[in-house]
């Protein structure tokens, strides 16, 4: 089975925004290259479920209210 997690775009940028994080400072807290969080959010690029719930966690958010979970 193939399982694709995307960022729900809106949803992830005002979250990152409420934060107070911008890309790069989200990317150096999980890890993350600021480019790799910049395709994230435009739903270019899925995301693994540990690097999901890692930037959920940050984010203070729910992982399904952040991602598409596509089966």
């Amino acid at each position: 089975m193939n399982i694709k997690i995307l960022a729900r775009t809106d949803v992830f940028i005002k979250a990152r925004v409420i934060k107070g994080y911008s890309q790069r400072e989200l990317a150096k807290h999980s890890g993350l290259s600021h480019a790799y969080i910049s395709l994230l959010e435009r739903s270019i690029k899925s995301v693994g479920p540990s690097t999901a719930k890692k930037l959920s966690d940050l984010l203070e958010k729910d992982l399904e209210e952040l991602f598409l979970i596509e089966m």
